[in-house]
């Protein structure tokens, strides 16, 4: 037997914005005794519910959910923060005999967990900084996107690069000789992962995700990001960049109206969409799920319980669920 057989079980359940994770999450958890742990980046930040489309208190009522809330969106984190608490989280639902579900969309933090990357906890360069916050001005983003590019493509292809501070940021620690995405050589697995990919044709997931702008409008986006401003987080903060975010501070600053804000977030999120299908069908050993089978629930059912069957007699958690 080989002894990655012999690693706890981690379930992951990944795929691009609007094409269900969450729903396929809650019926999982429910019928194998699980624990959903949050792989999205922007969802750990309080205060930003209904543009993060976190999941409803109703929802979280049903099954626990894990580092969801953490922060507030001016306060620093980093992929080194995100793993440290996703692998406590982790251990301590392994611990309890249950099932570890890591679900979301953000690609990094979903490879970095599932395949052991130890991610390098590089300092500040100050000096660094200024450089290419001065060539940012000089050249614009485009610029930085291109040398981040040449030192790390694995990070370039996962950054927000409509963000310059992430970018500047995922450039600092590339050139400090530690690459952000983190070469698969010094990865070391702690967990027999189950990948799930949840996903539609293109046409579907920009329809589902157009409805699903429509629906967070209906549902007080905009009064959500007035509060936000009125709180003091300032439109220039990384959290006040995601999707949406951006755009209806601009409406609300005037430059936009609102249907030209739910326009452009939609538009947005259709190249988010792209973003993250290049990304997921890169990675190895995802299991895709079409979400216009109308069976894919059951199929998700059967492929966690023969993965699940598979745990070797004796080892941790959920081999008789």
């Amino acid at each position: 037997m080989a002894e990655s057989d012999r690693l706890p079980p981690l379930l992951v359940i990944c795929g691009p914005t609007a094409g269900g994770k969450t729903d396929l999450a809650l019926c999982l958890a429910q019928r194998f005794e699980g624990e959903i742990v949050n792989a999205d980046s922007r969802q750990v930040y309080r205060h930003m519910d209904i543009g993060t489309a976190k999941p409803t208190p109703a929802q979280r009522a049903t099954v626990p959910h894990h580092l969801f809330d953490l922060i507030d969106p001016d306060e620093p984190f980093t992929l080194a923060t995100y793993l440290d608490l996703a692998h406590a989280a982790i251990s301590a639902i392994h611990a309890r005999s249950r099932l570890p579900m890591l679900v979301g969309g953000s690609g990094l933090y979903i490879r970095a967990v599932a395949q052991g990357y130890e991610v390098p906890r590089v300092v500040p360069d100050r000096a660094l900084r200024a450089q290419l916050e001065a060539e940012l001005a000089a050249s614009g983003l485009d610029a930085l996107v291109e040398r981040l590019r040449r030192s790390d493509p694995g990070a370039a292809a996962a950054v927000d690069t409509r963000n310059p501070r992430r970018v500047i940021r995922a450039i600092e620690v590339a050139e400090a000789g530690a690459a952000t995405s983190t070469s698969e050589s010094a990865s070391v697995p702690r967990y027999r992962a189950l990948v799930i990919g949840l996903t539609a044709n293109r046409a579907e997931l920009h329809r589902r995700a157009d409805r699903r702008v429509e629906a967070m409008v209906a549902a007080g986006f905009v009064d959500e990001v007035r509060a936000l401003l009125a709180r003091g987080y300032g439109a220039d903060l990384p959290a006040m960049s995601s999707l949406g975010y951006r755009e209806m501070i601009a409406h609300l600053d005037g430059r936009f109206t609102l249907d030209e804000a739910i326009q452009a977030t939609k538009y947005a999120t259709h190249r988010f969409i792209r973003r993250q299908l290049t990304w997921f069908r890169r990675e190895p050993g995802v299991r895709w799920l079409d979400r216009a089978n109308g069976d894919a629930v059951a199929l998700a059912e059967s492929t966690v319980a023969t993965w699940l069957a598979q745990q070797p007699a004796g080892e941790p958690v959920a081999a008789q669920l």
